[in-house]
């Protein structure tokens, strides 16, 4: 039985959910909450995906009211036939359909690469996608329309493989085929972290983008769907001097402030300072979510001065950062980075693939941690917080590797550089509002 009844007081959503940033509904927890007790009493299930596996409900309405449907990303325990999850959009796993026949015939021709883009192609044609106007369209078709351009096109000429089987793009499927109206969705991580996905068990994610935001944006079509949170612009907050002279100045970032513009939102550091200072730049950046100290030269002079110092390493840095639980004790971390192709802004640790990335920590409290970056690689120390190889506990408040909250609790507390015209050492120091 794919349609669970979902017995409820909550009221509906105005809208359905924006897949790709959204805090869950009351529905979807509550929905949530029973398939997690559905893995936790089936051992052959939870065994699985306590290796870590993405989950997804979407809370639907029938004739008899308010129901849910559930899902699992790719395969469980080897099967996509499990009778309480929905059906895939297409089984490609039948011993004797054609792409297992085929699969096992380039195999025994030693992996003919011909054969095996041909059979990559007839694959994708059979992922035939609704939307809610009851339209449809196969992977390639939404695939070259999402990336119409030609310079997008050269880039993503094919989806990946895999494409078609999240969890998300399973559930609005079931819910077209059977006349059900979507009404809210979710998506959480059940298990531990795996070397591609540094997650937390029960957190609830957002969908991926690089296999599912074309599919998403073609299957929402006909849905009155919340507003992408990051085209809604974000709060002017002040952004307080710390120290100014003619050439320099030093601020406190606060959090949740974009360092510079991004690729919709325009409100930043840099252009606040542009306005208070024409011709000036930011000298380095921080995260979005991290506050503290960010230093903006008032001219190209003293610009390429202070560039010079953080391409030679000779800008020290001193971070703190919040911890979810407590720890102890000093060290080094040393865990590359690289980016994940599928999930920007996402980073994955990659011993094999990934460049160099340190962070010497030392605890100053129970959660509370100094954190020394010798390496500038985007997201380190918060993926060398959360990592089973690093700390293993998230920063408070980092919905990409912890969960989410009103903050990421991480400051950048104190800096080291040389005056970019007199040469005179500096040295701030700032403490952040979380302790």
């Amino acid at each position: 039985m794919h349609i669970h009844p979902l017995h409820t007081n909550s009221e509906r959503p105005a809208r359905f959910t924006y897949p790709f940033c959204y805090e869950p509904h009351p529905l979807c927890c509550q929905a949530a909450a029973e398939v997690q007790q559905y893995i936790a009493a089936h051992e052959e299930i939870r065994a699985d995906a306590d290796n870590g596996k993405m989950f997804g409900v979407l809370v639907v309405e029938n004739a008899d009211g308010l129901a849910f449907l559930a899902a699992y990303s790719g395969l469980l325990a080897g099967r996509n036939d499990w009778p309480y999850f929905v059906p895939p959009v297409f089984d490609a796993q039948q011993p004797d359909g054609h792409f297992k026949v085929t699969e096992r015939e380039i195999s025994a021709k030693g992996g003919d690469k011909e054969m095996s883009q041909e059979l990559q192609m007839w694959l994708f044609h059979q992922y035939q996608m609704l939307n809610a106007r009851g339209e449809t369209k196969d992977l390639v078709d939404i695939w070259q329309e999402y990336y119409s351009r030609p310079k997008l096109r050269k880039k993503f000429p094919l989806p990946p493989g895999g494409t078609g089987d999240c969890c998300a793009p399973k559930l609005l499927q079931y819910a077209y085929q059977h006349g059900l109206h979507p009404v809210c969705m979710a998506e959480f991580w059940w298990g531990q972290s795996t070397k591609e996905e540094l997650r937390q068990h029960l957190n609830y994610y957002p969908a991926c983008r690089g296999k599912c935001k074309p599919i998403l944006t073609w299957m929402l079509q006909g849905l009155d769907v919340d507003p992408d949170p990051e085209t809604q612009g974000f709060a002017h907050m002040e952004i307080p001097t710390v120290y100014e002279d003619d050439d320099m100045l030093v601020v406190n970032k606060p959090s949740g402030l974009l360092s510079v513009p991004g690729r919709i939102e325009e409100y930043s550091v840099e252009t606040v300072m542009h306005q208070r200072y024409p011709g000036s730049f930011i000298a380095h950046r921080l995260d979005m979510g991290t506050s503290g100290l960010l230093i903006v030269a008032k001219h190209i002079e003293a610009y390429h001065m202070l560039q010079q110092q953080f391409i030679h390493h000779e800008v020290k840095k001193k971070y703190v950062a919040l911890l979810e639980r407590a720890g102890q004790g000093s060290g080094t971390i040393s865990l590359p980075l690289r980016p994940d192709p599928m999930n920007r802004p996402r980073q994955v640790a990659d011993r094999e693939h990934g460049k160099r990335a340190v962070t010497r920590y030392e605890f100053i409290s129970e959660r509370l941690v100094a954190l020394w970056p010798e390496t500038g690689r985007t997201h380190q120390l918060r993926i060398h917080c959360a990592h089973p190889d690093g700390l293993n506990n998230p920063i408070v408040g980092d919905e990409l590797y912890g969960t989410k909250g009103q903050r990421l609790c991480l400051h950048a507390a104190e800096i080291w550089f040389k005056h970019p015209i007199t040469g005179q050492a500096m040295h701030f120091e700032i403490t952040p509002d979380f302790v």
